[in-house]
């Protein structure tokens, strides 16, 4: 395996996902490993929902451009990918790299690991929904959405 995405979010689902992973480092040691986060401008509020597909965002990012609001985003997506990459380096694992994205979470980790050339992507299997009760609605659409294999660790 020559290169992983590991998907996470601020969720416990993220955080155990990583730390499984972070487990296999005396089993695997992929040539790099990508922490993506994707940046949901709604949050978890249901308007995010209803508007947010990549499409219809793309305006809506443009015009929230360097305000507050997205350097607080920004701010935020920063401390989780620092966090995870903290994590992964303590065990073991090299050449890691961050990236943060804006758009619709599992279009975004699908469309990175095809750009990425990715051979696995990791996500956790809920993020704070829990009326999912074994997959959430993003990593239920990675699985069907993605030609790449994907592991759901929790």
């Amino acid at each position: 395996m020559k290169k992983i995405l590991m998907a996470v979010d601020d969720s416990k689902g993220a955080e155990q996902a990583v730390k499984i992973l972070a487990g296999w480092s005396g089993v695997i040691q992929p040539e790099s490993i990508l922490i993506l986060h994707v940046q949901k401008l709604f949050g978890r509020s249901i308007m995010g929902e209803v508007l947010e597909s990549d499409q219809d965002l793309n305006e809506i990012n443009a015009a929230l451009e360097g305000s507050e609001y997205t350097e607080k985003l920004d701010a935020a997506s920063n401390k989780i990918v620092n966090y995870y990459n903290v994590l992964l380096e303590k065990a073991g694992f090299q050449n890691i790299k961050t990236l943060v994205k804006k758009g619709h979470p599992a279009e975004q980790i699908v469309e990175t690991a095809k750009e990425e050339g990715v051979d696995l992507i990791v996500v956790g299997p809920r993020g704070r929904r829990l009326h999912t009760l074994l997959l959430g609605s993003v990593s239920r659409e990675v699985v069907n959405a993605s030609p790449i294999s994907v592991l759901v660790a929790h």
